[in-house]
């Protein structure tokens, strides 16, 4: 007779020379349904001996060195029982504590079948290919159309769910990081800071009679690395460069209307929601925790990097118009700006140029890489949108 093998605690397939553990000649299925396994009662890390049968609702199980112990019976609903996989032993949880365990897998799952008991439509799905391809397709359309609609249409209603407390917190940090990144005190006049703010506020009041405009705020700002630009912050902080300024000095009216394309952006939310659309995770996290200091760290990096999208820069160029043609200013004065800026970026392309050869295109990328993407100068469809303004057209005339 060989010798018999010594018993392993649970979750150790164990065996002597590397085969798997058996007691004495290996735990076999009988005739008539039962079959020989190994028994932890949840006291003792011996392992015992056992005959397990399946009869009805319950699960008999004997134990073989002690005659004088009555057979166990356990409801099959309260086993906990092992999931079918390839390989790997199978081990089955009991309601006192007791566990069973067995080396050999496909004698179990035999044994298993053999007592008239089926895997649960989970478990044959685990074990279909056919319907792992169908859960891997639904999770790529489930996912396709969160991004495509699920995405913007949470990002937008979390955008209006904010408070406008923190709207302004949001803001105002954005400011005061993006101060230190890219702008310096404005050198303009303060009397021609005054006028233009004159100008568009009064623009405002005309397309808002009742009062109901947006908060904003504006700044002046000299910014080498943004040139002639403006942009919106959450919270109504609308900043716009003395280049800017300078750029349309004898266009009054359009530098009014770019601070309208930015008030449009506040109006909507358009900061907030470009915000939330990439820390979406991060805001979620907050709201539920209370904690929303990991979302408001990314603020600044995030306004430095993304840019509106499309639709956003629709909406705020509709709005533009609406406000310079409610206060009797044509929105094609807009396209005075866009083509300004093609003029401009003409001239720096030009003068690049010879540097590009002398330094090489590293450095040139380099160069141009420096920019807010949420600023109005940033987005390169500038033909389009002087189309835009030229052609627009109240909605009453269409």
């Amino acid at each position: 007779m060989g010798r018999a093998c010594e018993a392993q605690p649970p979750g150790r397939a164990g065996g002597c020379g590397g085969r798997l553990l058996r007691h004495r000649h290996g735990p076999v299925m009988r005739e008539g349904g039962a079959l020989e396994s190994l028994w932890f009662d949840g006291h003792s890390p011996k392992a015992r001996a056992v005959t397990l049968r399946i009869e009805g609702a319950q699960l008999h199980l004997r134990v073989h060195d002690d005659a004088t112990q009555a057979e166990r019976h356990y409801p099959l609903k309260r086993v906990r029982w092992p999931e079918r996989r390839t390989h790997g032993q199978r081990q089955a949880e009991l309601p006192d504590g007791g566990l069973i365990q067995h080396a050999n897998a496909a004698e179990w799952d035999a044994w298993w079948q053999a007592s008239g008991q089926r895997d649960s439509a989970v478990v044959g799905w685990m074990q279909s290919w056919r319907a792992t391809l169908v859960a891997l397709g639904g999770t790529v359309v489930f996912l396709a159309a969160a991004w495509v609609w699920g995405v913007p249409w949470l990002s937008q209603t979390i955008a209006h769910q904010i408070p406008d407390s923190l709207d302004t917190h949001i803001g105002r940090q954005s400011l005061q990081q993006l101060d230190r990144l890219f702008l310096k005190p404005s050198a303009l006049p303060q009397a021609q800071q005054d006028d233009l703010r004159k100008r568009f506020q009064a623009v405002v009041e005309n397309a808002h009679p009742q009062g109901d405009a947006p908060p904003w705020t504006l700044a002046f700002h000299a910014s080498s690395v943004l040139g002639a630009n403006a942009f919106a912050l959450p919270g109504g902080f609308i900043v716009i460069t003395d280049d800017l300024v300078k750029l349309l000095h004898d266009q009054p009216d359009a530098i009014v209307g770019v601070l309208a394309h930015e008030l449009g952006h506040v109006q909507h939310r358009d900061g907030l929601d470009m915000l939330v659309r990439a820390s979406l995770i991060s805001a979620m996290v907050g709201v539920v925790l209370g904690d929303a200091s990991g979302f408001l760290a990314t603020v600044p990096a995030t306004l430095a990097t993304q840019a509106y999208s499309r639709d956003a820069e629709r909406r705020a160029d509709a709005h533009a118009a609406r406000l310079l043609h409610r206060s009797g200013v044509s929105p094609a004065v807009m396209a005075v700006f866009f083509e300004r800026m093609l003029e401009e970026e003409s001239k720096e392309e030009g003068e690049r140029q010879p540097k590009r050869q002398e330094a090489g295109d590293g450095d040139s990328e380099k160069e141009r890489s420096v920019s807010l993407p949420i600023a109005i100068a940033s987005p390169p469809d500038h033909e389009e949108r002087i189309r835009y303004f030229r052609e627009w057209q109240p909605e009453e005339a269409r």
